[in-house]
């Protein structure tokens, strides 16, 4: 079973207590650590803490400002490491050796890091608590899986978490108390196929401060995930379906207090969590799910972390939807020449704009560049098209690039910036700009995939509304 990082949110203050992050790996010369943490427990986004550098020698050395502990986590190679910073706690890191990624690995967008605890030499921080609390965890589960997971014998379980209260009960802190009983809760849920309503009395009481836990975050989606689409394949399912057309949040707030939640802060982060994945199921307008999620009741809450979630969510969803302005790319060419997307290269104003993002090493993502040739030709007098290419082999890449004719504007992603900034989850992977720089498509289409045919249709509409309106498009 996965090793997962608890965090809750955290807060840095230059009146806070410092903390010293320090230690060497000759392995690391050169390199750099970036650690982040989650915002909130539904969107699950990661915002940037603080970067680890590595001289030539391999010493690294930080000092943080924190008001209370922060938890925090790091992708670097093969690894996901994960920590936990305590106020006023010098920390010496110890690194493990350092592996990077196989060329499939870094071409898989499925690729599952190997996660880990970083171990300190203190020993005895709450980072390593937690870490040798997980670890025997999963030993007894994994000793005893056929009884706990196919006989679901409660004896068995309830041996796991005595063992685990006397080993761990010592451990004043309500931070490892919080983990203890939230990890040992989804133990129990797997076991013994719990539903949401059981689950939601063992985290009714959990305060915001630990939301963003792993342990949390886990449970909250083992049960509460895809919930208003559940409900409404349910008895109940074309209230729940009106409900959502109409705007009815006060009928699904009675469906969460009801059925699982009761009152209060926590009900009101499940129903935010029913709404988020409600969004993404294809059970329900997506406008409404938006609509739901923009109610005063939400932003106007006591709360001031429902609040901060609803907007988040609100900010993921609408992120790069049809009408929104995109983020305009600017980067060097093949060339080394500075370009943006928002210019006009063929001189023609108003052309629409064919974004790929693609990676020149990927198999799937040459052949569907090759494809753009055929683009071209039957839309260049619509159409500028913008590669943005993730950084590789340089010469490899100018040599593809030229060999295959690839048409459009070739520009470098060196830093991934816009790679981050589309939230770019696999390659290829493509967006239809209009001459504002607006998105056109919720989902716009490779050009293997049916580009051509999406695109086509699309133009031939807009061609004919704007003859008939005796404008111009954009």
């Amino acid at each position: 079973m996965k090793i997962i990082l608890f965090i809750f949110f955290l807060s840095f203050s230059l009146s806070g207590h410092a903390q010293l992050i320090q230690g060497n790996n000759q392995e690391y010369a050169g390199k750099k650590l970036t650690f982040f943490r989650y915002t909130d427990p539904v969107t699950q986004e990661k915002e940037e803490v603080f970067t680890l550098m590595f001289d030539q020698n391999g010493n690294f050395s930080t000092q943080l400002n924190l008001s209370q502990p922060a938890f925090v986590t790091c992708d670097f190679g093969i690894y996901r490491g994960m920590l936990i910073l305590e106020k006023e706690n010098t920390i010496n890191l110890l690194l493990p050796p350092f592996r990077e990624k196989l060329f499939a690995d870094q071409k898989n967008p499925f690729f599952n890091p190997v996660e880990f605890w970083f171990a300190t030499d203190q020993a005895n921080l709450l980072n390593d608590q937690i870490a040798a609390f997980d670890a025997h965890l999963n030993q007894l589960t994994d000793k005893h899986f056929n009884s706990l997971y196919f006989n679901q014998s409660r004896t068995t379980y309830d041996s796991i978490a005595v063992q685990l209260e006397r080993e761990f009960g010592a451990t004043r802190s309500n931070i490892f108390k919080w983990h203890k009983k939230l990890k040992l809760k989804a133990v129990e849920a797997d076991a013994f196929r719990l539903t949401a309503k059981n689950v939601a009395e063992a985290i009714r009481e959990v305060q915001p401060e630990y939301w963003t836990q792993p342990a949390f975050m886990q449970l909250l989606d083992k049960s509460f995930t895809n919930l208003l689409s559940f409900e409404s394949r349910s008895g109940t399912g074309q209230d729940v379906k009106k409900a959502v057309a109409s705007g009815d949040l006060s009928r699904l707030k009675k469906i969460t207090v009801e059925k699982y939640m009761g009152s209060g802060s926590m009900a009101d982060l499940v129903l935010l969590k029913m709404l988020h994945d409600a969004y993404y199921s294809g059970d329900f307008s997506q406008n409404h799910i938006l609509k739901l999620l923009a109610s005063g009741y939400f932003l106007s809450d006591g709360d001031k972390n429902i609040r901060s979630i609803a907007e988040n969510i609100q900010k993921k969803l609408k992120h790069l939807r049809p009408g929104t302005i995109a983020p305009v790319v600017c980067l060097k060419n093949t060339d080394g020449h500075l370009v943006c997307s928002d210019g006009n290269p063929s001189g023609e104003t108003g052309k629409f704009k064919y974004l790929i993002f693609a990676d020149t090493e990927m198999a799937v993502c040459q052949e569907q560049l090759k494809f753009l040739t055929r683009i071209n030709e039957l839309f260049q007098k619509h159409l500028d098209i913008y590669i943005i290419l993730k950084k590789t082999d340089l010469i490899a890449m100018k040599m593809f690039l030229e060999k295959q004719q690839i048409p459009g504007i070739h520009l470098i992603d060196e830093k991934s910036e816009f790679i981050v900034n589309y939230r770019i989850r696999s390659f290829p992977m493509c967006f239809l700009l209009n001459g504002n720089h607006e998105v056109v498509f919720q989902h716009t289409l490779a050009p293997l995939d049916g580009f051509e045919q999406q695109f086509g249709h699309f133009l031939r509409r807009k061609l004919f509304e704007d003859q008939r309106n005796g404008g111009a498009y954009n």
